[in-house]
């Protein structure tokens, strides 16, 4: 054999092996890429809603009816105890509600106000609104026919009059009378009131709504 069939023959088995090894590669390559598992698709992170800032609570059978509240009761508010020193009945324009005066086990006094509000919308069910009132410092404002600003939040003015009382138990307050209201809400949902027995000075309160079950009478005045 001539040394130019050698070089060609030696050439020949030279490209076979590259190819042959370049086959062998792409085939160990295409099974790696079927048994690979599939990229996971990571879902954005959301950021939760807020929860509602009020929520109309309907009377039922499974919870306590915060209506059948008496003077003397000893009650839990959120699992919190109080006792009921007192009670004021309201009245205006046909409209009725009643406002209980509480102590809690650290001898704070908060108010608790229960009331059978309309619909919204026509055709809506009437709901028991059940809110607790927290008196705030007002230094000397008084409540406005705009919108004010309270502790940094704006308020802006909802309801406003003169309503009719009669008070049972200890209110601090007369037996019958007149008193001045003026209701604000914020744009988050916060309330505000201010309220004046007539010839007092006003005094201002944030109220938090609670949702049904979140009263239960412990035991009954005696």
């Amino acid at each position: 054999m001539s040394m130019t069939s050698m070089v060609v023959l030696g050439l020949s088995i030279a490209t076979v092996l590259l190819l042959l090894g370049a086959f062998l590669a792409t085939l160990r390559q295409d099974r790696k890429d079927r048994t690979a598992a599939p990229p996971v698709e990571v879902a954005p992170v959301e950021t939760p809603l807020p929860a509602p800032v009020s929520a109309a609570g309907h009377a039922g059978s499974d919870y306590t009816d915060p209506r059948t509240i008496q003077v003397g009761d000893r009650i839990h508010v959120h699992g919190s105890p109080a006792r009921v020193l007192g009670a004021m009945f309201m009245s205006w324009q046909g409209q009725q509600w009643t406002e209980y005066l509480l102590r809690d086990r650290t001898r704070r006094f908060q108010w608790l106000s229960v009331e059978v509000r309309q619909g919204l919308a026509q055709g809506d069910p009437p709901h028991l609104e059940v809110l607790l009132w927290t008196e705030v410092p007002t230094q000397g404002m008084v409540p406005a026919k705009s919108m004010l600003i309270m502790e940094g939040v704006e308020f802006f003015p909802i309801e406003r009059g003169t309503a009719a009382f009669r008070c049972e138990g200890d209110t601090g307050n007369p037996e019958r009378g007149l008193l001045d209201f003026a209701d604000y809400r914020a744009s988050d949902g916060r309330l505000l009131s201010f309220e004046r027995i007539q010839g007092r000075a006003w005094t201002a309160s944030y109220a938090r709504p609670l949702p049904p079950g979140s009263i239960d009478i412990v035991s009954r005045a005696s």
